[in-house]
């Protein structure tokens, strides 16, 4: 017990120095995903010769998780901390100190995300990433808070932004059936699942596909059908790995009926009435989807005040208390001192300057294992007191995604 507290006291000494040293803001470690029923698209700026650096057998590497506290779901052999971001440790040698996020929040919770954050929540309820594929996903779904709950998981709407810093080439499909197509019924999903292993069972003529513009995104609730296309995709969700695949083939490559049940109590993973009724039905077959779910940018205070002072900001995901999520471009030269009224991780997307006390860019390549100058953490002391952002550079934008956790106060008014 004796070595248990002094390891203990040793983190959260640790940990209180990364607080003081980045004054309330964080540098995170990248944090690297592989799944092995994907084909990589190459665009995350990880050396290609890493991509496959934790085996072809674990799948290439094709997702970032940024500020992390939830382990990846992705069966045996997956890593304990698979999933996990860890906070780097400032010491002034050639290879830092690091500790998981997951267990600064757990020691330091109040002074990370806040009391009141805390005392609600119990901890940093949103999972946030990259992923980037070569071609699309198969047609799945996430279930919800009712069907999660009984395989001990949490439901998990999700939500879209496509970065242009990040889309410069399409790749394979650059498009996403999303939702099932008006008067679909579910005797037609019925027959798809009963011809699974025939091959392709057809799950695809019974939905739309939506062409995917950079610069803008989608809200995705949980229990509705889709299957991400080739974009570069920025992912704020709620922090879980639940999902359930509903197309048989994909690119012509066969997807295994387990991948549809993983999520499912094992008395029903031949039962299709329950595997059905997982998805939210109205969700799926309304008339107006697009409408109801696709989203532009939406600044947060006036463009022209926000261009004299430097800066703009825009809301890329919003509309749900579950997570929300900004982008903002500090132009050349400028300094801005940005306030926001919670926690948020971020990643920089485009530029190099400073955020807060650190020296701050983005990378052109990164290797598996290296530390990077792209990824922090902003405290909730830090956030509305105020982050000091200097874009260093003459000439390009300094750009970067922010993301939220539940009940973000300045996203209340945009809920529906």
């Amino acid at each position: 017990m004796f070595d248990i507290m002094g390891q203990m006291s040793q983190s959260t000494d640790l940990l209180r120095t990364a607080l003081a040293a980045g004054e309330g803001v964080l540098r995170l470690a990248p944090c690297w995903v592989p799944r092995s029923f994907l084909m990589p698209g190459g665009r995350l700026k990880l050396h290609p010769g890493d991509i496959y650096a934790l085996g072809a057998h674990r799948g290439g590497i094709d997702e970032r998780w940024f500020s992390s506290t939830t382990n990846a779901d992705n069966g045996p052999g997956t890593p304990d901390d698979e999933g996990l971001s860890y906070v780097v440790i400032p010491n002034g040698g050639d290879s830092p100190a690091k500790i998981l996020l997951k267990r600064a929040v757990e020691d330091l919770g109040d002074e990370i995300l806040g009391k009141e954050v805390m005392r609600q929540h119990g901890g940093w309820n949103v999972l946030c990433k990259f992923f980037d594929n070569l071609g699309p996903i198969p047609h799945h779904m996430h279930q919800d808070e009712v069907a999660a709950k009984r395989v001990g998981r949490r439901g998990k709407p999700e939500a879209y932004y496509f970065p242009p810093q990040y889309n410069y080439k399409e790749n394979n499909f650059a498009y996403t059936f999303m939702g099932l197509e008006p008067g679909t019924t579910k005797d037609d999903v019925w027959r798809c699942l009963e011809r699974w292993n025939e091959g392709d069972n057809g799950i695809l003529y019974h939905s739309k596909a939506y062409k995917l513009k950079p610069g803008t995104g989608w809200q995705i609730p949980a229990g509705v059908l889709h299957a991400p296309g080739s974009a570069v995709t920025y992912e704020p969700q709620v922090n879980s790995d639940v999902f359930g695949m509903f197309q048989s083939m994909v690119e012509g490559r066969a997807v295994p009926w387990d991948l549809l049940v993983k999520d499912v109590p094992p008395e029903h993973h031949q039962d299709f009435e329950y595997i059905i009724g997982m998805l939210d039905w109205g969700k799926n077959v309304d008339p107006y989807f697009m409408k109801n779910r696709f989203f532009e940018p939406l600044p947060v205070r006036s463009v022209e005040e926000m261009a004299e002072d430097g800066y703009r900001e825009v809301w890329v995901t919003y509309s749900t208390a579950d997570y929300s999520a900004k982008e903002l471009t500090v132009l050349p030269g400028r300094t801005v001192t940005i306030r926001d009224a919670a926690a948020y991780g971020l990643i920089l997307t485009q530029g190099r300057g400073n955020v807060g006390v650190w020296d701050a860019h983005t990378p052109a390549m990164i290797r598996f294992g290296e530390l990077t100058a792209d990824e922090y953490f902003v405290t909730a002391s830090a956030a509305a007191a105020g982050v000091r952002i200097t874009n260093a550079s003459a000439d390009e934008n300094l750009v970067m995604l922010k993301h939220f956790g539940p009940d973000n106060p300045d996203a209340r008014p945009l809920e529906k």
